[in-house]
């Protein structure tokens, strides 16, 4: 009864979203709209009523898709990813919504006020977003003294991961400043949040993204090994690696102080068969949705067996499981599961969210349920990287 009553509130959220609410947003310019509906997100977390009323419209958990990873509780396995709450200004509206987690950021070393506008455009048949925001933030040093602020009084209700990258600006170009820069974001950030990712792959940042090249990389991670933390640490990384690319990765976080990969970020790929003719594309900027979830299922497929390979040759120093966060192209269960079933025990999302509607991450894990149920698996981590399983 209690599922029937969540599948028909959410049919009339998603009916009166996409019916009346969206088309009034695609007709206004996308940074607006996101700024707006961060106010109101934050307006919402700020009051016991509004976080009541939020959850009673929103909420959906079951305890068969909650998962313990490196001591964490994840109550469900669908995220918010990083590039949303770009200033960790949602973190008490965002468990209401249903999310399992969220990722703040990128949060750079310094203030960032990004790239010019425009910076956001939609691909309307495509079901994308072009995102050139440049790594707007308020910086470490702001953002972690109203969170450490915000803590004393209202700790998370839900796991926090805390996204780094360089300071979007000619100075951290050269290697060593931009492992400083990296380096002192992250120190801001040891006491606050449950994980810390590592974005090397913001397609979108002054200078590229040179901490792809193993060198580099190397050099970054041997600088954040020095840094006292006792969480886990990710590493975000571009769909658009070949895999030459990735196993220089693998190989080199296999040495360090990683427990994971988000697979993946923004594709640069402007000749991908999955964008629609009729959408207008900008120069510039990354771009999610439906034209990068292949890509990310892809990789992730890939890693996970990589991984494996190198724990059973002895080539993995870690001796130890990869844990993967799939991010791109999540709209619907199916498209989540697939993810899992690939290698991800977590997902992350925000474009599906834009496009289906907030309903959609009570949606994803209610069919993430059914479909648990239907393979005949207790929990959603037994259906992690089953894939691979079925064609061995």
């Amino acid at each position: 009864m209690k599922n029937l009553l969540i599948k028909t509130r959410n049919g009339f959220i998603k009916f009166g979203y996409k019916t009346f609410l969206k088309p009034i947003f695609f007709k206004l310019d996308p940074e607006d709209v996101h700024d707006h509906m961060t106010k109101i997100g934050k307006a919402l977390g700020r009051f016991g009523i509004g976080r009541s009323i939020t959850k009673a419209m929103f909420y959906y958990s079951d305890p068969s898709l909650g998962q313990y990873i490196h001591g964490i509780n994840f109550a469900n396995p669908v995220g918010l990813a990083a590039g949303f709450d770009k200033n960790a200004e949602l973190t008490r509206i965002l468990p209401e919504v249903g999310f399992g987690f969220e990722e703040v950021g990128s949060i750079t070393g310094e203030h960032c006020a990004g790239n010019p506008k425009p910076r956001l455009w939609r691909l309307k048949k495509t079901q994308g977003l072009v995102v050139y925001y440049g790594l707007k933030n308020d910086g470490c040093e702001k953002i972690s003294a109203r969170l450490a602020d915000q803590i004393k009084k209202h700790p998370f209700k839900f796991p926090v991961g805390i996204s780094i990258a360089k300071t979007n600006n000619e100075q951290t170009c050269e290697t060593e400043a931009g492992i400083k820069d990296y380096v002192k974001a992250f120190k801001h950030f040891t006491h606050i949040g449950d994980y810390i990712t590592i974005n090397i792959s913001c397609p979108n940042a002054f200078g590229g993204e040179p901490f792809t090249e193993p060198h580099k990389l190397e050099a970054l991670l041997a600088e954040t090994d020095k840094i006292p933390y006792n969480k886990p640490i990710f590493l975000k990384i571009s769909p658009d690696l070949n895999k030459e690319q990735l196993d220089q990765i693998l190989h080199i976080i296999s040495k360090h102080k990683v427990d994971g990969l988000l697979c993946a970020n923004l594709t640069k790929n402007r000749e991908n068969a999955k964008i629609h003719k009729e959408d207008k594309m900008p120069a510039v900027g990354g771009i999610s949705g439906k034209a990068q979830g292949e890509l990310s299922n892809e990789q992730i497929r890939y890693v996970y067996k990589k991984w494996k390979k190198m724990m059973s040759d002895g080539t993995n120093s870690h001796k130890r499981d990869l844990t993967i966060i799939g991010c791109g192209g999540i709209f619907t269960a199916e498209d989540a599961y697939k993810k899992i079933k690939a290698g991800a025990s977590l997902l992350q999302m925000i474009t599906g969210m834009i496009f289906e509607g907030p309903q959609a991450i009570s949606s994803i894990n209610m069919g993430l349920v059914k479909l648990l149920k239907k393979d005949g698996y207790k929990n959603i981590s037994e259906a992690v990287g089953k894939e691979h399983d079925l064609k061995d």
